[in-house]
């Protein structure tokens, strides 16, 4: 089952290329492009026009006399509606200057930027489209207040308010718990706070995954939270026993055999992870960059169920026979799975896990069993976005940077299958 995405991005309208007519005392004269008429045709035309009033009428009074006479009220309406047609022209823009060259979106709040097929933003009819933050363009063209670029085998015009010619950093916020938010309440661990970064990968998808690096909460072992929102107990056994209605906030982890700590190299992790999802186009958020993040168990699933499309937290087993990788399925237990949220989202949950084993084996990594372990977890019991929980081997396991880095490859393309 793969979840339906709510995606932004530009559209397949396709517009005619034309401009604007630019009106200049009356007289309409057919601008090529947004390449608009010179200051000197604007004023040739102007006086043509002032001389042919004045020889069919015979009129003398200057423009500005019309208007100040309209004003006060002393010509008919009529005129005075005419002329100030006639006085609406804007000022004309910088002609472009031919270029041939790559620049990026930029925007201060890491919004996207509409495209036109016309300078004017009077009207929304001439947009074709949104791009988003960071994306690269190839530049044909630029004047002080429009950028032309080549868009989808044809032109388009992006305010240059919102363009750079140097990649613009990826946009970082920090994302705290909201108290509002459904199951906040249930968090004991929240004053810390998770790590949005944009893509500014030419092909952003809108999508944005979490990343949960195991463990790295201070003190997190020694405060109990609810295993379930509605406070019956577990269902099976794990860290903590079968039959227990409450468990640690966040556990401190295994050692590896050569005395590593779980902590740091799910940190290790997640950082490769991350990096390789924003190269491929995915939106990031995680729930920790540092050794230490005051985030519980719950804040950190409810965290990622209002800022994220799914949760991936990655963990290694307790066992030391280099097992392999598995995710933990959620348990067939008619109670557990009627329970909500787990009732309306366990397919998904088994469904993410799933498209990562097959992720990780098609990257050669080896696999425990079936790939799937059945666990009742507080991330699983408390989460509304696609969930899972990775162990990526066991404390026996390789946790060298090239192995790292072959696990990420393998989990991108797992996320990359569950998107696709």
């Amino acid at each position: 089952m793969r979840r339906n995405e709510k995606r932004r991005g530009a559209g397949n309208r396709r517009a005619a290329f034309i401009c604007a007519l630019g009106v200049c005392l009356g007289t309409a004269s057919v601008l090529g492009g947004c390449g608009y008429a010179s200051s000197a045709e604007i004023k040739s035309q102007a006086e043509a026009q002032e001389l042919g009033e004045q020889e069919d009428e015979g009129q003398t009074a200057s423009r500005e006399e019309v208007l100040s006479i309209g004003a006060s009220g002393e010509t008919p309406q009529a005129q005075t509606e005419a002329v100030d047609v006639q006085r609406t022209q804007a000022a004309p823009l910088p002609p472009f200057e031919e270029v041939s060259d790559t620049v990026y979106v930029k925007t201060s709040d890491g919004g996207s930027v509409r495209v036109r097929s016309s300078c004017d933003t009077s009207s929304a009819e001439n947009i074709l489209g949104n791009i988003s933050y960071g994306t690269e363009l190839p530049r044909t063209g630029k004047n002080s207040e429009w950028t032309r670029i080549a868009y989808e085998g044809g032109v388009g015009y992006i305010s240059s308010d919102y363009i750079a010619e140097e990649k613009p950093e990826a946009l970082v916020t920090s994302v705290s718990l909201n108290p509002s938010w459904t199951y906040a309440e249930f968090s004991k661990i929240n004053s810390g706070a998770a790590i949005f970064r944009q893509s500014t990968a030419q092909n952003r998808k809108n999508i944005t995954i979490c990343v949960n690096a195991g463990h790295g909460t201070s003190g997190g072992a020694s405060v109990k939270t609810l295993c379930h929102p509605d406070g019956t107990p577990k269902v099976t056994s794990g860290t903590t026993a079968a039959g227990a209605t409450t468990a640690a906030a966040v556990s401190g982890g295994m050692t590896f055999a050569d005395g590593t700590p779980e902590s740091q190299v799910t940190l290790s992790m997640a950082l490769i992870f991350r990096d390789k999802l924003l190269a491929a186009g995915y939106d990031v958020l995680m729930i920790r960059e540092s050794e230490d993040v005051q985030l519980d168990n719950i804040a950190r699933t409810v965290i990622a169920n209002n800022a994220s499309d799914c949760h991936i937290a990655l963990h290694w087993d307790s066992t030391a026979s280099d097992k392999g990788a598995f995710y933990m399925s959620v348990p067939d237990v008619a109670s557990y799975r009627n329970m909500e949220p787990v009732k309306s989202h366990w397919q998904q949950h088994n469904a993410l896990g799933e498209s990562l084993i097959a992720g990780l084996k098609g990257a050669g990594v080896k696999i425990f069993s079936s790939g799937a372990m059945a666990m009742d977890l507080t991330q699983t019991s408390f989460s509304t976005v696609p969930s899972i929980d990775i162990e990526l081997g066991d404390k026996a396991s390789d946790h060298s940077q090239a192995t790292l880095e072959n696990l990420a490859d393998g989990l991108v393309a797992g996320v990359n299958a569950y998107f696709g």
